[in-house]
């Protein structure tokens, strides 16, 4: 790794490193975010700064929330009837 250049205090100079730093920043971002196209990730926001990987999970509605909250209830409440020790069994 390049070891960071020491910068005097001159505002010129400091100007000037700091829209360096800002074309460097530039052509990486672009860089990355070809590699992410190719790699099938998506963008999100406008202006593309915020990048967000896809995790494959589709949103469910209200009334398949309470259906599957149902059955958990009801696969909850036959184990227990099965397992009437609970937690006094350590």
């Amino acid at each position: 790794m390049a070891r960071p250049a020491k910068i005097s205090g001159d505002p010129a100079v400091l100007q000037a490193a700091l829209e360096g730093f800002e074309l460097q920043k530039k052509r990486i971002d672009e860089q990355i975010s070809q590699i992410r196209a190719m790699l099938g990730k998506r963008k999100s926001g406008s202006n593309g700064t915020a990048e967000v990987e896809q995790t494959g999970r589709k949103q469910l509605s209200g009334a398949a929330r309470k259906r599957i909250a149902a059955a958990q209830t009801k696969r909850w409440a036959e184990f227990r009837k099965n397992h009437p020790e609970g937690k006094e069994k350590k």
